[in-house]
């Protein structure tokens, strides 16, 4: 590196963000992330003795990927190279290998590669890699906000030590900010800058474990505000919320988080719990989801989880989803608010989903059985040579419109499909075919409805 390049690269590293300028340098200045870097674990050891293996780090943005790639940059051994997979293709890996393969035959040193946002590498860039990662000319560092077990193909997977990265809490978020304010090396100390208790509480809370958030509030905070009478720069509460305006959301419609709040929203009207089902509705408002999303969700669970317990539900789920197509946002979230507290108190039974998929194996087992004639088609006039119709009992021309006659084919006549619960609705269609058929799967328990005969 020549003196042009020297200062060019102080001048950058001085006008950066402030969140890139106090990037942990070392172990010891890394905050947060106890479970993955505690006293004696794995990967504390390994960055220590310079004797990783390839890992990816999935987590959160804000919480440290890249940072903790940059101690592992500063503290090891070998050639390290970075990569952004938004921004790299084929030449560059190429020329990463190309200079690995020559470190390793001329003067014996591995290399580590950085890959930032390798979930945005396409499969055939991915199984590039793969050779060289599995004979030891690159060590891989993959970092990504979503799920590697869905976007990193399961070759590198398997031949890699995932670390997830949790969100900051608010403790470590409130220990960045005063490192901030008072470090006069990296930091915002030699503005003369204080920030109060209350503010730097709220910054940590709103900022939703996102390190990068929290700090680019105090940042402006710092450099926008007029100092006092005493040449100080107070950060104060109010200042505070100007700075950050709104809580931040770490809500990736294509991304992992988007389907943790659905799975959460969905688990929470499938357990009854109608509080946390508006809690996880409002934050898919606030992230701006589509009101169609949440309704087509809404019905699955309520024919899936709710069902003939209740069979209103789905005709509420249904009619939210109308509403919610017409009426957009954000009317819509009260109709939506409605649909999930209605499916979240209403009485469950999956005993529909049950059903299907039994009656799903049944079909894949036995193929396609011949249907009894007498329930064939019989609309044409041929039909009676053949035999379709002949023998088929009008249900209506019986006492309670009940026949009795066999509808399942001879060889699965027995098969038992739809067992109703004993749960809200279903307890009454429990009482009403016992009475009707005295089958024995309708009675058994608590006899809900002796037959007229007995």
């Amino acid at each position: 590196m020549d003196l042009f390049e020297y200062m060019s690269q102080e001048k950058k590293e001085k006008e950066a963000p402030l969140a890139a300028r106090l990037r942990p340098r070392t172990l010891e200045e890394v905050v947060g992330q106890e479970h993955i870097l505690g006293d004696g674990s794995l990967l504390s050891r390994a960055i220590k003795a310079d004797r990783l293996s390839s890992v990816i780090f999935y987590g959160p943005p804000g919480t440290g990927k890249t940072t903790l790639a940059r101690v592992i940059a500063g503290t090891t051994k070998a050639e390290f190279s970075q990569i952004n997979a938004t921004a790299a293709g084929k030449k560059d890996m190429e020329e990463v290998v190309r200079r690995a393969k020559e470190a390793l035959g001329m003067y014996g040193k591995k290399t580590i590669l950085f890959i930032d946002e390798i979930h945005r590498f396409n499969k055939a860039q991915q199984d590039y890699l793969l050779p060289f990662v599995e004979d030891g000319t690159l060590t891989l560092i993959g970092a990504t906000t979503e799920n590697p077990y869905f976007e990193v193909n399961s070759a590198l997977i398997s031949r890699s030590t995932i670390f997830e990265l949790k969100p900051l809490s608010q403790e470590n978020i409130a220990t960045l900010i005063r490192r901030a304010v008072t470090d006069k090396e990296r930091g915002l100390g030699m503005y003369r800058a204080k920030i109060d208790d209350d503010a730097v509480a709220f910054l940590a809370d709103v900022a939703n474990g996102d390190a990068r958030h929290a700090l680019n509030a105090v940042e402006i905070g710092v450099l926008t505000t007029e100092r006092d009478k005493k040449g100080i720069i107070h950060i104060t509460k109010e200042i505070a919320e100007e700075c950050i305006q709104k809580r931040a959301l770490c809500y990736d419609k294509d991304g992992d988080n988007h389907y943790d709040t659905i799975s959460a929203f969905i688990k929470s009207m499938r357990g009854s719990d109608p509080d946390a089902a508006v809690y996880y509705l409002a934050r898919m408002i606030a992230a701006g989801e589509e009101p169609e999303f949440i309704a087509r969700r809404i019905m699955i669970c309520a024919a899936e989880d709710v069902g003939n317990a209740d069979p209103n539900a789905l005709r509420v789920a249904v009619a939210a989803s109308q509403a919610a197509e017409r009426l957009g946002w954000p009317e819509s979230r009260i109709v939506l608010a409605q649909a999930a507290t209605y499916i979240a108190t209403a009485p469950k039974s999956n005993t529909a989903v049950n059903a299907i998929d039994a009656a799903q194996a049944l079909v894949e087992s036995t193929g396609n059985l011949p249907i009894p004639p007498y329930l064939q088609d019989a609309h044409y006039p041929q039909s009676s040579n053949l035999g379709h119709g002949i023998g088929y009992e009008y249900a209506h021309l019986y006492e309670e419109h009940y026949s009795g006659q066999q509808y399942l084919p001879d060889d699965v006549a027995d098969a038992v499909l739809y067992e109703p619960s004993e749960n809200g609705y279903e307890k009454t269609i429990r009482a009403h075919m016992a009475h009707l058929t005295g089958d024995d799967r309708y009675t058994e328990g608590e006899n809900l409805l002796p037959r007229d005969n007995e």
